[in-house]
């Protein structure tokens, strides 16, 4: 790992043990909401292997995703450059009775498995080099599948402005402060620069990224039930349209 890269990480870790102790009060985060996580379930029953099958969660955070999994039967580790994060992920892991492997370390250098299966959620964007730990994900599965679960952040776009604009009008008017944003809220400009994605998420860029990676295969899928869910749980009908973005999959093989 380069200079430049090590010190990227340690950036972004310390960003997220700072926030490890609110994240998941913010919607969407710990996907608490009944009918959301029953849409995500649905998905990662669907998208992944059968039950059963090793799962390596990159960028597993405080542990939303790797939980779902391991309620169908998955056996998963938790990858996730954040001690801090991680620590959430195995107290709810505790507290729910499942078994759960949580590894401390950086997206690009993920245990060596082998598994049958790797998947993200919302991880992309805040990599130094996407392509590189895609294709570590490869190597850790040579013989599995990939689920890249995202969705369209256009932060630089006038629309997509105007809505997180009008969202936080609306939260500010009723009260409802969101404890993720009002925290420290974004990384440096100068940290944002250096992350290639983080000007934005789209379908465009994370499938680009997945085939230069050497993912075969490469298939998308629209997720309009977790639209759908994350609309109905957010505190009420105007913030759920503002706030819920179109989300997708994509899924490749090694």
């Amino acid at each position: 790992m380069s200079d430049d890269h090590r010190d990227l990480h340690e950036r972004i870790r310390a960003f997220w043990d700072e926030d490890a102790r609110i994240y998941d009060r913010a919607p969407g985060h710990a996907v608490s909401h009944p009918a959301e996580a029953a849409a995500w379930r649905a998905t990662l029953r669907r998208l992944l292997p059968p039950p059963g099958a090793a799962v390596l969660d990159a960028g597993a955070g405080t542990g939303a995703m790797s939980l779902l999994a391991a309620e169908l039967g998955y056996r998963v580790t938790a990858l996730d450059l954040s001690p801090g994060m991680l620590a959430e992920a195995r107290r709810k892991a505790l507290e729910r009775g499942l078994a759960l492997e949580a590894v401390v370390g950086p997206a690009d250098r993920p245990p060596p498995g082998p598994f049958d299966a790797v998947i993200e959620r919302h991880l992309l964007w805040t990599l130094p080099d996407p392509v590189g730990a895609l294709a570590a994900w490869r190597r850790a599965a040579s013989a599995g599948r990939l689920v890249v679960l995202e969705g369209n952040w256009s932060g630089r776009d006038v629309a997509a402005r105007a809505r997180h604009g009008a969202a936080a009008t609306v939260r500010r008017l009723a009260g409802r402060h969101d404890p993720h944003g009002g925290h420290h809220g974004e990384y440096e400009p100068e940290l944002t620069a250096a992350l290639p994605l983080a000007s934005g998420m789209s379908v465009d860029a994370a499938v680009d990224a997945v085939v230069r990676a050497g993912w075969r295969a490469v298939r998308i899928e629209r997720l309009r039930d977790v639209e759908w869910a994350a609309r109905g749980a957010a505190p009420s009908r105007l913030l759920g349209w503002l706030e819920t973005v179109p989300r997708f999959a994509v899924v490749a093989d090694a």
